[in-house]
């Protein structure tokens, strides 16, 4: 078992060593989609962004975390769901169209599932260089990646979003640009959300292991085996 640990840690390791701007701009690429993608959604399906605002008591957040008047339960049970920023548009019939937030739990989310495609990516593209023949599930890895990485924006693993009226305070976002769907589908669509965040995060996790086992196996000499255990062709072989 430790040894299946070492050899994924320093596959981990040599692709990001290898591929540091890989997981750069595919972290960044990937944090952005989830934060901006949502309102410019919201912007194009229902009324135009037009209010963007930090918390205004976030500077009263240290003297909070510090008081030894509040319990610490209490911190640990409000700090996931403080709201850090927020996005909203006016409705033309006064008050609030629609509103996204994104909290501190949401922050977190999209920052380690952004930094696990970046490392996902790199692991990826390291093992082709160093197979090239070991070919198809690098393909399969790669293809299946990208589509993670829009399933966990577009298939509205997104955070709390409001809208004036509606009876449901926290949506996904397509959710949010059909908001004239009942209220049990409208609950159905933030539970699928949830489930689609918690499937997304462990498919990629999976694919970090895979691929780190590989990597590790293939950045200390060993050739990449198939399914049955027998080993692929390398380039010179297949010449």
């Amino acid at each position: 078992m430790w040894q299946a640990v070492v050899r994924i840690k320093n596959g981990v390791a040599h692709a990001v060593a290898k591929r540091p701007g890989v997981v750069g701009w595919v972290t960044l690429a990937v944090f952005a989609l989830n934060l901006l993608l949502p309102p410019a959604i919201l912007t194009v399906v229902r009324e135009p962004l037009n209010y963007f605002t930090f918390n205004p008591w976030l500077p009263g957040l240290p003297a909070y975390l510090v008081s030894s008047a509040i319990p610490l339960a209490k911190k640990l049970d409000f700090l996931p769901g403080l709201a850090l920023f927020w996005f909203s548009a006016d409705s033309p019939f006064g008050g609030t169209d629609w509103g996204f937030a994104v909290t501190v739990a949401d922050l977190f989310r999209y920052v380690t599932l952004s930094v696990l495609f970046g490392v996902y990516f790199a692991l990826v593209l390291y093992c082709r260089d160093l197979a090239p023949n070991a070919g198809l599930g690098v393909r399969i890895g790669r293809g299946g990646g990208i589509s993670g990485a829009f399933a966990s924006v577009l298939g509205v693993s997104t955070g709390g979003c409001t809208v004036m009226g509606c009876g449901a305070p926290m949506l996904p976002v397509v959710g949010l640009a059909f908001v004239g769907l009942s209220s049990g589908t409208l609950a159905l669509l933030a539970a699928l959300s949830r489930v689609a965040t918690v499937v997304v995060l462990l498919a990629v996790i999976v694919g970090v292991l895979w691929f780190g086992w590989i990597a590790g196996g293939l950045g200390a000499g060993l050739p990449p085996k198939a399914k049955d255990g027998s080993p692929l062709p390398t380039e010179e072989a297949a010449a």
